[in-house]
């Protein structure tokens, strides 16, 4: 005799509810896990069933992106554009540090949702300390980011290089770089002589050079 076992029952369920799964998948197993199928399948409720909601993966992935930047809008202006920008530079390393795979979303597609936008106002509120020229303020805030953009993307690599530590991975190119390196003199030096520091204090290092460049080329001549 079959022993008939009580069906899961589905339910729909709601925008932000599909959101935030998709948020909790991707922070756990990078963004190629989230698909429709994954997403209903978290949510106990049929792939049919998202379809009323979002018309498909790559509008979850543009609100997951979104929903991500409300988390941390930046605080209003303050009228020193050197301190504002460094205020916003460190917020977007902050989410990109909690969510590893914003940075490719936001450097493959123009952000344009509710959150994006107030991210990028603000930014050319911060710079406007320094230059009201929409041109040079752009490009101010592109530099900006896009530096923000590369350091995180470095922070991530490292931490997710082959499963290995820092220290480990030192330890494992070590023979090869003792073996190559007399014939690259500059890089030998750099190896041998210069500081090493901390991913925070490497970002703070990077931010003060940047916002020296942005002074020198946007500022008052």
């Amino acid at each position: 005799m079959i022993t008939w076992s009580k069906p899961t029952p589905t339910r729909a369920p709601g925008l932000r509810e599909v959101v935030d799964v998709g948020i909790g998948i991707a922070d756990a197993e990078g963004l190629p896990a989230v698909s429709m199928r994954r997403v209903a399948t978290a949510l106990r409720s049929g792939t049919a069933s998202l379809y009323r909601i979002v018309e498909s993966r790559e509008e979850i992935v543009e609100r997951m992106v979104d929903a991500v930047l409300g988390e941390a809008i930046p605080a209003p202006a303050g009228g020193d554009w050197r301190a504002d920008l460094s205020a916003l530079a460190r917020n977007r390393r902050a989410l990109f540090r909690r969510h590893p795979w914003l940075g490719a979303e936001l450097a493959g597609r123009p952000a344009i949702g509710p959150n994006a936008l107030s991210h990028h106002e603000h930014a050319l509120a911060a710079v406007a300390g320094l230059t009201e020229d929409p041109t040079s303020a752009s490009s101010a805030v592109e530099t900006l980011l896009a530096y923000v953009l590369g350091a995180a993307a470095r922070e991530t690599a490292e931490t997710q290089r082959a499963g290995l530590g820092e220290s480990e991975w030192r330890a494992e190119v070590a023979p090869y770089l003792a073996e190559v390196i007399d014939g690259y003199p500059r890089l030998r030096r750099m190896m041998r002589e210069a500081e090493d520091f901390g991913p925070d204090d490497r970002f703070e290092r990077g931010l003060t050079c940047v916002l020296d460049g942005i002074a020198g080329q946007c500022g008052p001549r």
